[in-house]
């Protein structure tokens, strides 16, 4: 069954690719990006993005595609940049993506109120949309995002029906299968009517995304920890520019150096846990790893770093799934898995491989820094040699779906030094088109069924299982409790 869906999904995106060629880039070859043409018959996904939105009906996806791609020209969407944005517009703050709701969906903040109907202005915020869902969609290929309605403090003129269909035609026919939901906020009566043509323009199929809230229901989507206090939450957050708001990525908590005070007690049990609890290697049979090489230059304290972790621990076994950047190749490629405090399996690994000619300095980032420790979260790995980054939860918290990590590096082209101060200075200087970033997402594997999680239980015959181990058994178990006859 799997493989017939499969090739019927190949066929369907060659016989979309096939006739847009043949029925409408021939025809309308100067009202597309020849960049756009291209990366439609490359990219499988972004075929499959459409004709899924369009119920695998070639015909009418091919429709979509020359709209979309008219939409995409006449945008320059492939050329949008922050400069091509007016400042005052970044700087009023009522565009922008922070946060996640409670399924792990960045959402997406229209704040209304910020927004006076002017047929001046209307193109450029259409821009700054674009802008932000074009940087978004580049980023996070395909997951979905929720479109936050603050209409709080909302006059009649902040209301411009024209700015709304445009936002609503960016999910319908520019950007398909990115609509996760759209959450409207304490939206003033006097807006019914307006909103009734809201729902007209969605049509009867994604009509159900619209929320309605307030203060009462708005948690029912998106956790405090996301909300701004006037919708009843506890984010600090408040919107400056610049540099652009974006991901919400910041240090962790552990920064390669000794942790601080109260972390102190949680840290010396992490430790004496790792020696039994952590992991063995895979064999090479499994999936090869280049071994780590040694750098002279490297400051003491790294040194020690690495010795007191080595004494200390097993290395883990490796994750299988990779993402294969251009200077590194980073493992797991898009879920770091964490068991349940109840497993007892609370870390989890993520295997950077140097796959350039010269050092490839990396960091680390999180959407939490308050929940996470990361060692290391800043360092440097050298041409062909692996680096194990341990990440583990602090102090009793959970991990959240909602939670991101984040992977920078940059090649080292002329190093001066791979210490903590050269590494600074290197991160100041690097230009950011030459920064490698790729994102990862939390998992937290459920100790729902002692019979596939109890690592208290089995230590001895589960040590050399790792949380992503642990995830595949459990969807095993699941799926094999859930298709048995009833």
């Amino acid at each position: 069954m799997a493989e017939n869906n499969a090739q019927n999904k190949a066929k369907l995106i060659s016989e979309t690719r096939r006739r847009f060629e043949a029925e409408y880039v021939t025809e309308k070859s100067e009202k597309y990006d020849p960049r756009d043409v291209e990366r439609l018959q490359q990219d499988d996904n972004w075929v499959e993005s459409y004709l899924i939105w369009r119920h695998n009906v070639v015909d009418e996806t091919l429709k979509m595609l020359d709209e979309s791609f008219q939409w995409r020209k006449e945008f320059a969407v492939n050329d949008l940049s922050e400069s091509s944005i007016p400042r005052w517009l970044l700087e009023l703050g009522g565009i922008y993506l922070h946060g996640y709701d409670k399924e792990g969906n960045k959402l997406f903040w229209i704040r209304v109120k910020y927004h006076i109907k002017d047929q001046k202005t209307i193109m450029d915020k259409k821009k700054l949309i674009a802008f932000w869902l074009e940087r978004y969609a580049k980023r996070e290929n395909g997951k979905p995002i929720t479109v936050m309605f603050d209409m709080s403090e909302t006059g009649l003129n902040s209301i411009d029906m024209d700015f709304v269909r445009f936002i609503i035609n960016c999910f319908k026919v520019y950007y398909p299968k990115y609509l996760s939901k759209i959450v409207i906020f304490d939206m003033p009566w006097i807006m019914n009517a307006a909103f009734k043509i809201v729902k007209s323009w969605l049509g009867p199929e994604a009509v159900s995304l619209l929320k309605f809230t307030s203060k009462n229901e708005i948690q029912e989507y998106v956790s405090v920890e996301y909300l701004p206090p006037h919708m009843g939450g506890t984010d600090p957050f408040k919107y400056s520019y610049p540099p652009l708001v974006d991901d919400d990525f910041q240090t962790p908590l552990c920064e390669n150096g000794p942790i601080a005070s109260e972390d102190e007690t949680s840290s010396k049990e992490d430790i004496e846990g790792d020696g039994k609890e952590s992991l063995e290697t895979i064999s090479n049979e499994e999936q090869p790893v280049l071994s780590e090489k040694t750098n002279p230059t490297e400051s003491a304290s790294k040194t020690d770093e690495t010795e007191k972790v080595d004494s200390k621990m097993k290395t883990f076994k490796k994750p299988l799934s990779v993402f294969k950047g251009p200077l590194l190749h980073i493992s797991p490629a898009e879920e770091l898995y964490f068991g349940s405090m109840e497993s007892g399996e609370k870390k989890t690994l993520i295997v950077l491989t140097n796959v350039t000619k010269n050092i490839v300095a990396f960091k680390v980032r999180t959407t939490a820094p308050e929940k996470y420790r990361v060692k290391p979260s800043n360092s440097s790995c050298d041409p062909g040699a692996s680096v194990d980054i341990i990440v583990s939860p602090h102090g009793g918290l959970k991990v959240s779906a909602q939670d991101r990590f984040l992977i920078m590096a940059a090649e080292m082209e002329q190093p001066s030094g791979t210490g903590p101060t050269e590494l600074t200075q290197f991160w100041k200087e690097v230009p950011r088109s030459k920064v490698m970033e790729h994102r990862l997402r939390c998992h937290t594997v459920e100790s729902s069924k002692p019979n596939t999680l109890m690592l208290k239980d089995s230590a001895a015959n589960m040590s050399d299982k790792t949380s992503e181990d642990l995830y595949l058994q459990f969807a095993t178990s699941r799926c094999e409790t859930d298709c048995s006859p009833h």
